[in-house]
């Protein structure tokens, strides 16, 4: 099976790629239907960054943020909502979202209740402090467990559809980040479907300079490449789902993937 694209959709003006590109409904609608064209399956709606660093928002400012979006693209393709909150969760399931995209694998039961599709993200920490020192005496057996027992908690309150997302930036260092995505393939002999997002992260832009041979990160939209690179990665170790800003990129490497079927020669 060809893994899932999920085209990111962040309406918020201080996200750490797009953040002020789509505040407004109709940009939003216009940018969600050119990801569509390029080949999403999904569109991923979001109202809060959750960039390191990023300070909360209120639940009536996210609200005001997603549910005008979900509305106006309701019908035209699945969608999720990128959120870390109950009542938000529940407004986008009402607007037509039927995916929670859980920022914080705190809403399974939620996700049971609305008889909604369910990603659980492991995260260290709040966004504005989870990059402070992160620390784990076995990084990938932790994220592991700590993934399979929420979803398993979240189908036995009774979500059938379910993803495992290793949370890359979100609350690791780079070397954390490093053996994490190394190690896919452990989270993925879990028997979860797993959803990876790396695109444009900050560890990209670290990796890309090395290779430069800077010592300064490379740019946010210059990070095409290392997005493309781990993505393919990532499907190759078995990831069911990608989270991506490039679409296009991303929807012709998870297409190879798919066609690369053929047994290998010994």
């Amino acid at each position: 099976m060809t893994p899932r694209v999920l085209g990111i959709l962040n309406v918020t003006p201080d996200s750490f790629s797009d953040g002020g590109c789509f505040v407004a409904v109709e940009d939003a609608v216009v940018h969600a239907q050119s990801m569509l064209a390029a080949g999403a399956d999904m569109v991923d709606v979001g109202g809060e960054s959750t960039r390191p660093g990023a300070e909360p928002v209120d639940v009536d400012t996210e609200l005001r943020r997603v549910v005008p979006v979900i509305e106006a693209l309701e019908g035209r393709c699945r969608i999720s909502v990128d959120t870390r909150r109950a009542e938000v969760a529940r407004a986008a399931v009402a607007a037509g979202a039927s995916i929670i995209n859980d920022v914080g694998a705190n809403l399974g039961s939620v996700a049971a209740e609305l008889g909604t599709g369910w990603i659980g993200t492991h995260v260290r920490g709040e966004p504005a402090t989870m990059q402070r020192d992160p620390h784990y005496d076995d990084v990938v057996a932790e994220v592991c467990e700590f993934l399979t027992s929420v979803a398993t908690a979240a189908r036995t309150a009774g979500v059938e559809e379910i993803w495992i997302d290793p949370g890359f930036g979100f609350g690791k260092t780079l070397d954390h980040n490093l053996a994490v995505l190394a190690n896919l393939d452990r989270l993925v002999a879990t028997g979860w479907p797993v959803a990876v997002g790396t695109s444009r992260k900050a560890m990209l832009g670290t990796l890309l300079a090395r290779s430069d041979g800077s010592d300064e990160p490379v740019p946010v939209d210059d990070r095409l490449i290392g997005s493309v690179t781990t993505a393919t990665y990532a499907m190759v170790c078995g990831a069911a789902l990608i989270r991506v800003h490039d679409v296009a990129a991303a929807k012709q490497a998870a297409t190879v993937i798919a066609g690369d079927k053929h047994p290998r020669s010994t």
